[in-house]
């Protein structure tokens, strides 16, 4: 993630922020410039500092302090491009409901600012049935599962429970389990549907991931009563990708996201690895370059020194790895095939624009039978 400024006095900025704490200026961010602003109030709208040409009003949901992104004041939305693909909030009315919920929109929104990095084809299935939408729910007398089917993602309120969080992944022998990861990972199931399974691109996912037309139910009750198989981790980056291809892609797509959006933050600071010893000089990491953009081997030489430094920092502090995993060369493949895929989606300048989501629902609908 880019490193943010307040255009009042420069005060870096969260993304996260709604006010600058320096200077006290409400902020706002706007998703077409990827950019936090500084806002001064004009009569019922706000005058961006950041974009002074064009007025704004905030996304509905910040009046649950739920999100702090900003929509055009005529462009007729209420909600931000994040927030118009949810179809199920929890009941706020509920203790304790939008505390959570609070913390599922920080990781939505951050998987969102990494889609319109990437300019991947956000439409919604009020666009269109094929489209994007997101439940959130809460667990009842029913239990919830966290998943994706036909462009409906579900997350489970609880997964925003720390203590109920790290009780799941104990119990699934997960070395890593947070919301933004669950983001990621079920997104890619989107992705699939929208930019793999089709007659452009299936053969080549096939033969680097397997044959998706395998019995995907069978395959995950064989995975959780024996396991990955040996050796896994030289084929696979995570135990669950062993499971199936459709897994395997998906696990896959998140770390490429993860790569990307860290380094793009390790960029921001100005972080490199300069390791003191004679040595080590593969451990040298300048991340001069734009992620979003940068090749799988430019990536990759400037991961695996990054994260070997930060391990033993977090180590210093008593902490687990901040990334517990191998990327060993199989894995690489598999990432460059992301990157590729990525890279072929016509790339519109603006994704409000009405043509370039007529031009993104067309692409939904080019599939190839399973």
């Amino acid at each position: 993630m880019r490193l943010f400024v307040c255009q009042g006095c420069g005060q870096p900025l969260h993304f996260e922020n709604a006010i600058c704490g320096s200077c006290g200026r409400r902020v706002g961010y706007l998703p077409r410039l990827s950019r936090m602003s500084a806002l001064e109030p004009e009569g019922d709208v706000w005058r961006a500092l950041g974009d002074p040409d064009r007025m704004y009003r905030f996304c509905a949901n910040a009046a649950y302090e739920s999100c702090n992104w900003l929509v055009q004041a005529d462009g007729g939305q209420a909600f931000c491009i994040a927030c118009r693909h949810n179809r199920t909030i929890p009941d706020l009315s509920v203790d304790n409901n939008l505390v959570l919920w609070r913390r599922i929109e920080v990781a939505k929104h951050r998987l969102f600012y990494s889609l319109l990095r990437l300019q991947l084809p956000l439409v919604t299935k009020t666009q269109d049935p094929a489209g994007l939408a997101f439940d959130f729910l809460a667990p009842t007398h029913e239990p919830v599962m966290t998943g994706h089917l036909n462009g409906a993602i579900t997350i489970n309120l609880a997964e925003a429970d720390d203590s109920e969080r790290e009780r799941q992944r104990g119990a699934m022998g997960e070395p890593y389990r947070t919301l933004l990861g669950h983001f990621r990972h079920e997104i890619a199931h989107y992705y699939w549907e929208l930019l793999a399974n089709n007659e452009d691109t299936i053969s080549e996912f096939r033969a680097v991931f397997g044959d998706e037309r395998a019995d995907y139910g069978e395959a995950l009750r064989r995975h959780h009563s024996e396991g990955a198989p040996a050796g896994w981790d030289t084929h696979f980056v995570s135990a669950y990708a062993s499971a199936h291809p459709w897994e395997d892609f998906a696990e896959t797509w998140a770390h490429y996201f993860h790569i990307v959006d860290t380094l793009e933050t390790a960029r921001a600071f100005g972080v490199s690895t300069q390791p003191r010893v004679a040595s080590a000089a593969s451990l040298e990491s300048p991340v001069d370059f734009d992620p979003s953009r940068a090749t799988v081997d430019q990536l990759i030489d400037a991961w695996l020194p990054l994260t070997f430094a930060i391990n033993a920092i977090n180590r210093s502090m008593g902490l687990n790895d901040l990334y517990p995993f191998t990327i060993a060369p199989a894995i690489v493949v598999k990432l460059g095939y992301i990157y590729r895929l990525i890279q072929r989606v016509p790339h519109p300048d603006d994704l409000a624009d009405e043509a370039a989501l007529k031009a993104m629902v067309a692409l939904l609908k080019k599939r190839t039978p399973a």
